[in-house]
């Protein structure tokens, strides 16, 4: 994985157990690369890599080819390498539905997300090529109404452009949500960071909010159970914790590198012990 700067994360522990899965020998490092383009020799000399930030938008130009959604997000987060020839994707879309699904839910209905950056990008494209004629509310803070209202319009186009005749894209403040009447969402999705540590006391939207939601997801990993997620089930929701997602977008890197399926209880038990690795990379962080 490249990056920079490259801290704690769990992607070596979580790729080298779907390596062992998948029974092909691979080592699996983090690079620190503060120069993307200085780099490009050396990952052209790779077999595969997945890409953080600040890269994911930044190797786009010098790819051979890439995946649709991710051409649709801007953004690539797996390469695979033929030839020294460098092949994008995306699969933060598609392990948020693929956590979901093995959690017995689908990326569907009514949707209500949470924030406008990367993840919201990529889980709102996933939910829109899923289905036909889909409802998604993305919910902006302060000073994103723009950003937000520039997702929402590139939504509204991709429907267009597909032929949908019956697609719904709104746009709301945090204030506007707590304020509104009382509608029924399938899903609320939280792609911010609010309640991530070291701040995991952080809740994003209220009881009154939660409550009238079929399922909540948050993509936050750390800490393993947010607020958000406490007081979802304290109020009889089901609930799906970030680091399924983590997992499952890992899962896809696979698949795109070498086409590897996995069983889903074979990733359900993987979470689990990803779950149990985060005090120790984090200091006890994520327990």
């Amino acid at each position: 994985m490249i990056g920079h700067p490259i801290g704690h994360t769990m992607s070596p522990f979580i790729q080298k157990r779907l390596f062992q899965l998948s029974g092909i020998p691979m080592e699996y490092q983090v690079l620190d690369v503060p120069d993307l383009e200085a780099a490009l020799p050396a990952l052209r000399q790779l077999d595969c890599f997945n890409i953080t930030i600040p890269h994911k938008s930044a190797i786009i130009p010098y790819l051979d080819g890439i995946c649709d959604s991710a051409r649709l997000c801007g953004s690539v987060n797996t390469v695979k390498v033929e030839g020294g020839r460098l092949y994008g994707s995306t699969t933060d879309g598609a392990g948020a539905a693929m956590s979901l699904a093995i959690h017995g839910l689908a990326l569907g209905g009514r949707l209500l997300i949470l924030g406008n950056g990367g993840a919201a990008r990529a889980i709102a494209f996933q939910a829109a090529m899923e289905q036909r004629d889909f409802d998604v509310t993305l919910v902006h803070r302060e000073g994103s109404y723009e950003k937000a209202r520039k997702l929402a319009e590139e939504l509204a186009g991709f429907a267009r452009q597909r032929g949908d005749k019956h697609f719904l894209v709104t746009v709301k403040s945090y204030q506007e949500l707590e304020d509104e009447p009382p509608a029924p969402y399938s899903l609320l999705v939280n792609t911010t960071s609010v309640g991530m540590y070291p701040h995991p006391e952080a809740c994003p939207v209220s009881g009154r909010v939660m409550e009238r939601c079929g399922a909540v997801f948050d993509v936050v990993f750390n800490p393993g159970e947010t607020r958000l997620l406490k007081e979802a089930a304290a109020l009889g929701i089901q609930t799906v914790p970030g680091m399924g997602m983590l997992v499952c977008q890992a899962a896809y890197s696979h698949k795109a590198w070498y086409n590897s399926q996995f069983q889903q209880e074979d990733l359900l038990q993987l979470i689990g012990e990803a779950q149990a690795e985060l005090p120790r990379l984090f200091g006890g962080a994520g327990a």
